[in-house]
């Protein structure tokens, strides 16, 4: 008897050069679309505060539009806290039925004449056709940093509930910006006449 023990022979297996170059073409592949991602990201990180200032922009001339007063006659008018009509005469404004769009002479900032001082007076306003274009605060004032931004007010009578369609209005403001943002804001505000104006 044989006290040897068979012999064990070891076998080491290696990576073929096939396997090496299989493997590095899929690792390759992996970290392109990584960083494909990454530069997509990268391009697109300053459009979240680009749409922000958007949207903020809308909401401050949404809430502007929305605090003016709905009534049936201009606020100027000498019946508007007691009329119950849009027309003119017993029940009904002494003058100035409230119409809408801006009535003669009246803007936004009140230059040359009198500040918008109703709901309808925005309808159709936009900073595009201003001069310069771009956000301006209340008194007209550009702000430069928003130079690249402009909004525009479409206000449409709309049937709302129970509440007939000469009585509430939707207002939607629109707001562009750079790199193609657009943002709509909608509200909507119903008539509070005859009882009082701010």
């Amino acid at each position: 008897m044989s006290n040897k023990l068979p012999s064990i022979r070891s076998f080491h297996s290696g990576i073929s050069l096939i396997e090496l170059l299989l493997f590095i073409v899929i690792i390759g592949v992996a970290v392109s679309g990584v960083l494909a991602a990454f530069r997509l990201t990268v391009q697109k990180s300053a459009d979240p505060l680009v749409r922000k200032q958007a949207i903020a922009i809308a909401e401050s001339l949404l809430d502007e539009v929305q605090l003016m007063p709905f009534t049936f006659c201009d606020p100027d008018d000498a019946n508007v806290r007691t009329a119950t009509s849009a027309t003119i005469g017993v029940n009904g404004c002494a003058t100035t039925i409230e119409a809408m769009g801006p009535e003669s002479g009246e803007t936004r900032y009140g230059t040359g004449g009198v500040q918008f001082d109703n709901v309808n007076d925005y309808h159709g306003y936009n900073t595009a056709t201003e001069t310069p274009t771009g956000i301006k605060d209340i008194t007209g004032t550009s702000i430069a940093a928003l130079s690249s931004y402009n909004a525009s007010v479409t206000i449409t009578q709309v049937s709302l509930g129970g509440i007939a369609a000469a009585d509430s209005l939707r207002i939607a403001v629109t707001v562009t910006g750079p790199a193609n943002t657009t943002v709509t804001l909608e509200g909507f505000r119903t008539r509070y006449a005859p009882r009082s104006t701010p």
